[in-house]
């Protein structure tokens, strides 16, 4: 039964999205069967793995709103073994549409459930907000990335991001955990992301990730190719940070398991 991880963070800007297409695709490469869904209206984790919204028949919305079946949602991507339910902008009018429908908390988990045995790794990559989509990606997950980047206010949003999961927790998902803290946008020559990087692991100790993403322009320029940074550029720092994320995260699932 695949591990179903959301990657949240309330802050923008924290490389969401690129952790969510980099991890996805890196897992994989480590001949993992990964689903990506693209939880978030602005679209880019579809469009940063090659799919054209507009050329989809259906997306994360039909899944929510119409109980469109999960699995013929997904579609194959450019790296085997990754496939992803897209999203396209009307996912914003999802929000409305939810709000009076029964059980609307448990929408998504509903949906991901016909799929959770045809993959490994199940990812959600939420969108800034807390609305009523994240907290059914909150609600669907067994536990939760948090991406922070490393720059002065990054810690302000992890207290109101630990509070959500405590009340998602408390109320609809006892079973959701943390799996880890990401420090992104990390560059090893500034003071302070490394001072960043201490504060978390003071805070959190093992919840935090040894691996750190850094400052890559090619990991900035993949997206806009269509392309994980481990297809358009597999030797960059970008590409090896997340295949070495990606074996982190297989690593703590064994020792878990």
């Amino acid at each position: 039964m695949g591990k179903t991880i959301a990657i949240a963070n309330q802050k923008g800007g924290v490389g969401k999205t690129t952790t969510a297409i980099n991890l996805a695709a890196s897992l994989a490469m480590h001949n993992k069967k990964v689903l990506l869904i693209d939880a978030d209206p602005q679209a880019n984790a579809t469009s940063g793995l090659g799919v054209e919204p507009k050329m989809m028949t259906s997306t994360i919305y039909e899944c929510l709103v119409d109980d469109y079946p999960m699995r013929s949602a997904a579609v194959h991507t450019c790296v085997d073994g990754l496939d992803i339910v897209g999203s396209r902008i009307d996912l914003v009018g999802a929000e409305l549409e939810l709000i009076n429908k029964q059980d609307r908390d448990n929408t998504l988990r509903k949906a991901i459930a016909e799929v959770k045995n045809d993959y490994d790794f199940i990812l959600i990559d939420c969108s800034p907000s807390l609305g009523v989509i994240t907290v059914n990606a909150l609600t669907a997950a067994d536990s939760v990335i948090i991406p922070v980047q490393a720059e002065y206010f990054a810690l302000e949003g992890i207290s109101k991001l630990l509070n959500t999961v405590r009340i998602i927790k408390s109320k609809l998902n006892p079973g959701l955990s943390i799996e880890g803290f990401l420090l992104t946008m990390y560059d090893a020559r500034l003071r302070l992301a490394n001072q960043i990087y201490e504060e978390l692991k003071n805070h959190f100790g093992d919840m935090v990730f040894t691996t750190v993403i850094p400052r890559n322009i090619r990991l900035s320029e993949a997206p806009s190719h269509g392309l994980p940074a481990i297809l358009y550029d597999p030797s960059s720092r970008g590409a090896t940070s997340h295949m070495q994320l990606a074996k982190e995260l297989i690593a703590k699932n064994r020792k878990n398991a």
